[in-house]
């Protein structure tokens, strides 16, 4: 079997990482789209689809601890723990503080929950991802970065041990369906809806992605047959999970609610998985055949966090300019129009950005 990763660096981490920043970008035109009212029959279609991409943030986190396994464990960087910290500084935790600023400072009506008043509620929306509809996120997946240390030690003891990789799968599964019991128990719908909610952002309810993208890199050669072999079982239970999902949103009725279909519940953990490991199958069709297209993965993979970061900002500007008027007119054209160009726009100004800093720090230097 060849070796996962081509010689220009593409791995299914880089595959998760782009489709994951590709769908959560539609998420966000898709809440855009339900604002403006729209007939019944298109609320529940914009329902199915917020479904169908509803596996961003578990992507996200399996692609970032196999790449990061990948090349931290058994890669050729040995990176300490103080210079991997560093390097996640420059390349996750100063983006991420860059744009939360943006938008507390130049867009503050698009906070969640509550606004900020005083320094005091400023920095506390600042760190706990209410800055805007989609930083939540950033709080939950910086977590990760902080607690790469317990999965290095998950690679580590597990090494080629198959027994070993099975006893921390089987943990993993049992903490994740406690947690989700919990939730769906106490949060969601339950007495602590308003006063728990930021559990929501906590690591534990992602847990199992991280786990789980770790021990693929760990046993990629299981892993990898796994999913060739059996990528149709995968695709069976994609579709039955999808349609599960789906039934359990439209029992809610109308109008339809996207806070109904949280990542947070039995049926989707098993969609989100099902569809995460589809991805990871087209990943290793392509890369183990060494199609150019997976140079362009990587590259735009390289850029998926900081075009994420963005694409909020592109939204509300194409929002407020004809966004809403062509939403208002036709629903469908609107969300096609708009999620495109945010797309372009939120990974244009990821590389534009780069660019400029880089030539900066070359004036810099000299």
């Amino acid at each position: 079997m060849k070796e996962e990763c081509t010689h220009n660096g593409a791995d299914i981490g880089d595959y998760l990482k782009l489709c994951a920043c590709t769908a959560v970008i539609l998420q966000t035109i898709l809440g855009l789209a339900l604002s403006v009212h729209p007939s019944n029959g298109i609320q529940v279609g914009i329902g199915y689809l917020y479904n169908f991409v509803k596996f961003t943030a578990p992507a996200f986190i399996f692609g970032i601890l196999y790449t990061t396994t990948r090349t931290t464990v058994h890669g050729s960087e040995h990176l300490s723990y103080k210079q991997y910290l560093k390097n996640s500084w420059h390349n996750l935790f100063v983006p991420t503080i860059w744009w939360t600023s943006v938008y507390l400072f130049f867009l503050p009506y698009v906070q969640q929950v509550n606004h900020y008043h005083d320094l005091p509620s400023f920095i506390w929306q600042f760190i706990n991802g209410n800055g805007a509809p989609h930083l939540w996120y950033n709080t939950m997946m910086l977590q990760f970065i902080i607690l790469m240390p317990i999965f290095w030690a998950i690679a580590t003891w597990c090494r080629d041990n198959q027994t070993r990789g099975w006893i921390i799968i089987g943990l993993t599964v049992i903490i994740t369906a406690c947690w989700l019991w919990f939730y769906d128990t106490n949060v969601f719908h339950g007495t602590h809806e308003k006063d728990w909610y930021l559990f929501d952002r906590l690591f534990l309810s992602f847990f199992i992605y991280g786990v789980f993208g770790t021990l693929a890199w760990q046993y990629r050669k299981y892993f990898n047959q796994m999913i060739q072999k059996f990528w149709w079982i995968f695709l069976l239970v994609f579709v039955g999970s999808f349609w599960w999902i789906n039934q359990e949103l439209i029992s809610f009725g109308t109008p339809v609610l996207l806070t109904n279909a949280p990542y947070y519940k039995p049926s989707m953990t098993i969609y989100d998985l099902a569809m995460i490991m589809l991805i990871a199958a087209i990943a290793l069709y392509q890369i183990n055949r060494q199609i150019k297209f997976t140079a362009r993965v990587h590259q735009f993979a390289g850029f998926a966090y900081k075009a994420y970061l963005s694409n909020v900002l592109w939204a509300q500007l194409i929002w407020h300019t004809f966004g809403q008027s062509l939403m208002k007119a036709n629903t469908i054209i609107g969300i096609i129009v708009i999620y495109i160009l945010t797309w372009c726009l939120a990974f244009a100004s990821a590389f534009g950005i780069h660019f400029v800093w880089q030539n900066i720090k070359k004036m810099l230097s000299k």
